[in-house]
């Protein structure tokens, strides 16, 4: 597949907010994932290696989640071997205020799938 068809298939997935079956369709098992450095201080480790660790980070962090009001996924930009998106949350964490959430997400293609995620936020 092209890294447009890898694209196209994260967006309608996201559309359908089924990003626990984008994890297990779209991603190597070797995937990587990054996030900006004041993540740290929302306890969010900053590099998670290996498909498994990024399915638990993701639980760890569905699990702090009080309402999930709406959200939303941009078409994607691809260029070459990477696509981005922008994504938007309208979320109250436990314990937290509603907060509105905005990022912009980088992804690598090598071999079919997914093998590295960037979040800006």
């Amino acid at each position: 597949m092209t890294t447009q068809q890898i694209a196209d298939q994260y967006y309608e997935m996201a559309q359908q907010n089924k990003w626990m079956e984008i994890q297990d369709t779209l991603y190597s098992q070797d995937i990587v994932n990054k996030e900006p450095e004041h993540a740290i201080a929302m306890g969010i480790p900053t590099l998670t290696k290996g498909l498994a660790a990024v399915k638990a980070k993701g639980e760890a962090r569905r699990a702090m989640i009080e309402t999930l009001h709406s959200q939303e996924c941009s078409a994607p930009v691809v260029g070459g071997k990477y696509f981005s998106v922008s994504m938007g949350r309208d979320i109250t964490f436990k314990g937290k205020p509603r907060m509105k959430l905005e990022e912009i997400a980088v992804f690598e293609v090598q071999d079919d799938k997914i093998i590295s995620e960037q979040f800006f936020y």
